[in-house]
C-alpha cells in the first residue's frame, strides 16, 4: 500500500480515495446545516425554560389554555409524514417511481395538513404573544417550527415536480436529491416531538 502511495506521488497525483472513505458534500452540508439549526431552536428552548424553571411562572396563566388534544392528533399527522418520506425515499432507491411519487406526495400533503391545523390553532387560542411571557414563548416556538414545515414543504414540492418529470434513480449519484430533503424532514419531526413535548405536555 506504501509503495503504491509513494509510486503514485512520484508521478505527480495521488492515489484515488477508496469508496469506502468518500462522503457526499451536499449531505454533510445538510447536516451542518441542521446543527446550525438545533442551536437556534436550543436559544428559543432556553427562553422557555427560564420562564418555567428560573421564574416559575404558571404555564399556561390563567385563561390561556392550550388545545392539547387537537396539538396532539396533529402530531399524529406529522409523524405520519415520516414514514411517507422515507417509503418516497426506498421508492426511489429500488426504482420504484409509484413509490416515490406517492411518498412525497403525502408527505407533502401531510404536511400541509399539520400547518393548516396550526393556522387554524393561532386563530382560536384566544390570546396573543403580547398577553404574556407564556404567550411569547409558545408562538416564538412553535412559530419558529411551523417556518420550518413551510420552508420543508416548498422543498419538496421542487423534489415532486423534479420527480413526476422523471428525475432520479436507483443509482447512488441519482436519489441524493431526494434523500437530503428528507433528511431536513425528518428534523423537522423530531424537533417538533420536543416543541409538543415541552408545550403541551409538561
Amino acid at each position: 500500500m506504501e509503495a503504491s502511495t509513494a509510486h503514485a506521488e512520484s508521478h505527480g497525483h495521488m492515489p484515488v480515495a477508496n469508496a469506502s472513505v468518500e462522503f457526499n458534500r451536499e449531505k454533510l452540508g445538510m447536516l451542518l446545516f441542521i446543527f446550525s439549526e438545533v442551536m437556534l431552536f436550543a436559544s428559543f428552548f432556553t427562553a422557555y425554560f427560564f420562564i418555567r424553571v428560573v421564574q416559575g411562572g404558571e404555564w399556561m396563566p390563567a385563561g390561556q389554555e392550550l388545545p392539547v388534544g387537537v396539538a396532539f392528533a396533529n402530531s399524529a399527522i406529522l409523524f405520519s409524514s415520516s414514514a411517507t418520506m422515507h417509503w418516497a425515499l426506498e421508492g426511489v432507491r429500488h426504482n420504484n417511481r409509484k413509490a416515490l411519487k406517492a411518498g412525497l406526495v403525502l408527505t407533502i400533503l401531510l404536511g400541509a395538513t399539520f400547518l393548516g391545523v396550526q393556522i387554524s390553532e393561532y386563530a382560536h387560542l384566544g390570546f396573543l404573544p403580547k398577553d404574556s411571557a407564556q404567550a411569547t414563548a409558545f408562538f416564538s416556538l412553535t412559530g419558529l417550527h411551523g417556518t420550518h414545515v413551510a420552508v420543508g414543504l416548498i422543498i419538496l414540492c421542487v423534489v415532486a415536480r423534479r420527480a413526476f418529470k422523471g428525475h432520479y434513480g436507483p443509482e447512488k449519484d441519482k436519489h441524493w436529491g431526494v434523500e437530503i430533503p428528507g433528511i431536513y424532514w425528518h428534523f423537522v419531526d423530531v424537533m417538533w416531538f420536543f416543541v409538543f413535548t415541552s408545550l403541551y405536555l409538561l
